[in-house]
């Protein structure tokens, strides 16, 4: 009878002992993974920020002004330029004092960079003003500081009877006064209405 309790409490020992070398391998795995997880992913790599279905109006003394409307907004605050990025595209229109719209512009890819109050748009923009002439580029910059926009990329404006194209652009950001910088070419079109 002494024989097997001292046979069971060294198959105990031996479980405990067991126990204890797996219990610590498994405290020195997690604690390597724990060190290797805060080294790839830290909260200065992480977006301020993040909204799906976003749409905001700006308004001055109660009467809106604009409209923003994007897919997906991520604000980064941690970045040496902080921006907000519309990596789904994004769609600004402005309005008048009686709710009309006096230009718009659309992007597939978008980042405001807000220390420097700058836009920049790229892939399939478009921008159309109140008279309905169509500004289309691969790039676009909106510098709200200056009431600018301006592009250094090819550029073609839409007019009712004329198209326009050329290298460069500038305009006041409502894109109702504007200068191709240099015009390849411009096509007269005959339109039905």
């Amino acid at each position: 009878m002494l024989f097997e309790k001292l046979k069971y409490f060294r198959i105990q020992g031996k479980t405990l002992f067991s126990l204890i070398v797996l219990s610590t391998l498994i405290l020195v795995s997690c604690e390597n993974e724990i060190a290797k997880i805060k080294t790839v992913t830290t909260t200065e790599d992480l977006p301020a920020l993040t909204a799906e279905g976003f749409e905001v109006l700006v308004s001055d003394s109660t009467v809106i002004r604009s409209k923003l409307q994007t897919p997906l907004l991520i604000k980064h605050d941690n970045e040496k330029d902080p921006y907000i990025e519309f990596p789904k595209g994004v769609k600004i229109e402005k309005y008048d004092a009686k709710m009309n719209v006096v230009s718009s512009i659309t992007a597939q890819y978008a980042k405001n960079f807000t220390g420097d109050d700058r836009w920049e748009a790229k892939n399939n923009v478009i921008a159309v003003n109140l008279k309905g002439d169509t500004l289309k580029t691969e790039y676009l910059v909106w510098d709200t500081k200056k009431k600018k926009i301006y592009s250094d990329q090819f550029v073609k404006i839409i007019q009712k009877d004329q198209i326009y194209t050329g290298i460069g652009f500038e305009s006041d950001q409502d894109f109702s006064s504007y200068h191709i910088k240099n015009l390849k070419g411009n096509m007269y079109v005959n339109v039905d209405e």
